[in-house]
């Protein structure tokens, strides 16, 4: 736990000397990106990344105030709400990987060799 709230800590401080907002931001346009035509419904991205549902809400609230998602009522219902990535959401998630993809390589990846990363991936994996 130590390991990760430093190396967490290291990547945020990354973003934010980059002038990049937090990596919560990433995570969730991540999910958002990566889902089958850039939607997802709130409950799907709490159970994709590790944030809690109070925060969630929140985190959507300010990123769609930023123009980066936009909710969409549900066509069948009008009930609920898709979460659905802008074209500014792609762009500043793709901005933020180039930042986070540096940190990951400078302070996790050139710390292990291959057969280490995948030792520990694998060890990792059973938790799953």
């Amino acid at each position: 736990m130590r390991a990760r709230e430093r190396l967490l800590a290291a990547i945020e401080a990354d973003l934010k000397a980059a002038g990049m907002p937090p990596l919560a931001w990433y995570d969730l346009l991540w999910e958002l990106a990566r889902s089958q035509d850039g939607m997802l419904r709130p409950y799907e991205i709490e159970e994709r990344t590790l944030l809690a549902q109070y925060n969630l809400s929140r985190l959507i609230d300010r990123l769609e105030k930023e123009g980066l998602v936009r909710r969409e009522a549900f066509a069948e219902d009008g009930r609920g709400r898709w979460v659905v990535i802008t074209d500014a959401g792609r762009k500043l998630r793709e901005r933020m990987w180039t930042v986070y993809a540096r940190s990951i390589e400078t302070h996790i990846g050139c710390k292990l060799a291959e057969n280490e990363a995948k030792a520990i991936a694998g060890l990792l994996d059973r938790f799953l």
